[in-house]
This record gives C-alpha cells, sequence and structure tokens, in this order.
C-alpha cells in the first residue's frame, strides 16, 4: 500500500472503480428483499418473520455507518477498506450456509455492518475534488451506488428463482473477493485527519450532530426520504405475489430495472448546481418524491401506475441525497467521514423505521396502509425542508 501518497489525483479511472465498487458493495444490503418469499416458503415461516430480515440489514449498516466509517478520518483508508471487505466475505457466506433462521437474521445484521465500504468512497470523491466539481463527483459516485441498490433487486430475484435463495450469497461472496483485490492493485490511499482516541473521534461525531444546523436538516430530509422508499421496496414483493399480478421473484426484481431510470437521471442533478441553489434542488426533488405516492397508491393495482412512481420515488430520492451530501460538505469543516456519517445513520435509520412500520401496516392494512407511510415520510420531509431550509443555507 502506497501510505507515502499524500495528495493523490482523483483520475477519471479512480472516480470510475469507486462508483462501480460502491454499487457492487452496497448491494449486499438489497440481495434479500426479492427474496424474502422465497426464504419464508424455505424455513415455512410468516412472511412478516423473514421481513426482519431486510430490517436487521439496514440496522446493521446504520450501526457499521456509526461505529466503522468515523475510522475514515484516522485511518488509512485503503487499510480500513480492505479489512472491511474481508469481513463483508466472511458475512456473505454466513449467510449463504445458515441453516437456522436466527443464523439468517445474524448474518443480515453482519452484513449490513461490513457493507459501508461506499461510504468512505463518498466523502473521499468529496475531498478529492475541486469545488465546482464536487456535486459532480459525488453525483457519479452516488449514482454507482444507486444503480447497484436497484439493479441488485433485479439480479437477486432472478438467480433466486433460477438457482435458489442461498445461490445470490455465494455469488455475492466471489464478487466481494474481486472487489478486494481492485482496491488491493488499484485503489491510492488517504492520510488520516484525525489524530486523538476511538473515544474521542466518536465523541467529535455526536459534537457534529449537535452543533451543525445544516447537516442536522439534511440527516432528517435524507431520514424520511429513504424511509418512504423503503416502506414500498420491502412490501412490494408481497404486494405482487396476489391480485391482480401473481408475480414471481424476478419481476419484482425487475422494478429495479425501472427505479435505475429514476437513479441515472438524479446523477445528473449535480450538472444543475450551476443553474440553481441547492435549496431549490432539494425542493424540487422532494415535491417529486411526494408526486410519486399518487402513482403508487391510485395506480398501485396496475403496472403502468407501478412503474410511473417506482421512477418518480427514485429520481426523487436520488436527486435530493446526492444535494443533501453536497449540502454538508461544503461546511468548513475537515472531517469529511464523520459528517457522513452522522448523516447516513440517520438515513438508514429512518430506512429501518420505513421498513418496520411498512410491514407493519401491509399486515393490518394492505397496500393503502404502506402508501400511508411513505406518504406521511416524504410530507415530513419536505415541510422540513420548507420551514428550515432557507434558515440552514443563511447559516453558512
Amino acid at each position: 500500500m502506497q501510505e507515502d501518497t499524500k495528495n493523490p489525483q482523483l483520475t477519471s479511472t479512480i472516480l470510475w472503480l469507486m462508483a462501480v465498487l460502491s454499487g457492487l458493495v452496497v448491494a449486499n444490503n438489497y440481495y434479500n428483499q426479492p427474496l424474502l418469499g422465497l426464504i419464508a416458503a424455505d424455513f415455512e415461516v410468516s412472511e412478516s418473520s423473514v421481513s426482519k430480515i431486510a430490517v436487521l440489514t439496514q440496522i446493521g449498516y446504520a450501526c457499521g455507518l456509526l461505529f466503522i466509517v468515523p475510522l475514515g478520518d484516522k485511518l488509512w483508508r485503503k487499510r480500513l477498506i480492505l479489512t472491511d471487505l474481508a469481513l463483508v466475505i466472511l458475512a456473505l457466506l454466513f449467510m449463504a450456509f445458515a441453516q437456522q433462521l436466527n443464523g439468517l437474521f445474524i448474518a443480515s445484521f453482519l452484513i449490513g455492518v461490513t457493507s459501508v465500504i461506499p461510504q468512505l468512497f463518498v466523502p473521499m470523491a468529496a475531498e478529492l475534488s475541486s469545488p465546482e466539481k464536487k456535486s459532480v463527483n459525488i453525483g457519479m459516485v452516488m449514482s454507482g451506488l444507486l444503480i447497484g441498490i436497484l439493479l441488485s433487486r433485479f439480479f437477486s430475484g432472478v438467480v433466486g428463482e433460477l438457482w435458489g435463495w442461498r445461490t445470490m450469497f455465494e455469488i455475492a461472496a466471489g464478487m466481494m473477493i474481486i472487489a478486494w483485490l481492485l482496491v488491493y492493485l488499484y485503489l491510492p490511499d488517504l492520510r488520516p485527519n484525525f489524530e486523538g482516541s476511538y473515544g474521542s473521534l466518536m465523541q467529535s461525531v455526536w459534537q457534529l450532530a449537535k452543533t451543525q444546523p445544516v447537516l442536522q436538516l439534511a440527516s432528517f430530509r435524507g431520514a424520511m426520504g429513504f424511509g418512504a422508499m423503503s416502506a414500498v421496496f420491502t412490501t412490494l414483493v408481497f404486494h405482487m405475489e396476489g391480485e391482480p399480478f401473481h408475480a414471481g421473484s424476478s419481476i419484482v426484481g425487475g422494478f429495479g430495472l425501472i427505479g435505475a431510470v429514476g437513479a441515472l437521471a438524479a446523477a445528473f442533478v449535480g450538472r444543475l448546481a450551476q443553474r440553481f441553489t441547492r435549496y431549490q434542488l432539494i425542493y424540487y426533488a422532494l415535491l417529486i418524491l411526494l408526486l410519486s405516492w399518487v402513482f403508487i397508491y391510485f395506480g398501485g393495482y396496475s403496472y403502468w401506475g407501478l412503474i410511473i412512481g417506482i421512477i418518480l420515488i427514485d429520481l426523487g430520492l436520488q436527486s435530493s441525497h446526492i444535494m443533501n451530501q453536497s449540502d454538508f460538505f461544503a461546511l468548513p469543516i475537515n472531517a469529511t467521514n464523520r459528517l457522513n456519517t452522522v448523516y447516513m445513520v440517520s438515513y438508514f435509520i429512518g430506512g429501518s423505521l420505513g421498513t418496520y412500520l411498512g410491514a407493519i401496516c401491509w399486515q393490518y392494512a394492505g397496500w393503502a396502509g404502506v402508501c400511508f407511510v411513505g406518504t406521511l415520510f416524504s410530507v415530513l420531509a419536505f415541510v422540513a425542508h420548507v420551514l428550515l431550509g432557507r434558515r440552514s443555507v443563511a447559516s453558512l
């Protein structure tokens, strides 16, 4: 490893590498969603029981964000990423060979904890970018991450239907071995910018969360937006198993391909930063997120309604997500990993809450209950931005 590298250059090759690897690693968190029906049938348990797999993965991811990502400011980045990738491989193999439902729960949590490497790449791209390129480069890495999330559902749905759900996690472990080799061979290193103890590092994370209004608002918007999307994607497989669709896991996973349209469009939102303020871009992104629920609810029993709704929900969420990160990375604070930790922990706590409430409302109120949860979360994000967005910009 090149520990003497002081100022590595963010070449297009490195940027593409971070984007592709972000998609491959983050996908580990989402392979389970189209497979929940297959897992429930295999273990002969209810759908609500196996939905804990998705919840625990997201909770695990939030824990990894909180306890691992801040180390990007304290340790050499490349060594941290290689160590974490080795742990990801072990967690995926545990998932593939677990014979008890509780084993799946533990493995899912560990997959979430260790699959946080993309959130080391995003601050890395921000640190190595010039101010005028920051939003564009963040958007590039985020586009890889988001496409990985969306394509993972399609890929796992097809693999699960053809070869069984365990095969998907065996394939994922193989892809992580390739990712480890690519990081070892090509990724540059970044010098740490924090010299204190781990305890003081974590204390500084809490201090940033308490004292930075821009970060607080971005974290709330992100949490509510991701909670809205998680509610629909976690329950979509159950919704489409029934009338009028009677669809299998591969069809449900195909909605990941549809959502990729929105994610790809969102990747270009950074290019609009020269024409619109961040406040305006987030405002319109959250409006699109709200609009998506009109189609998901009223057209929720037709393919056309779900297709339009899924495209819009991904476009709105991912556009606001990229601009949220651009918002707090603009703060004059040399703590990019810790800032991103606060934001992403909030983001995935929101996702876990959306998954949990979506599953409960599905059980008691069906698709209408899921849409209520998603709409409520979207409204909360929009109202918070309208009431507090301009004030947080003024505090910069």
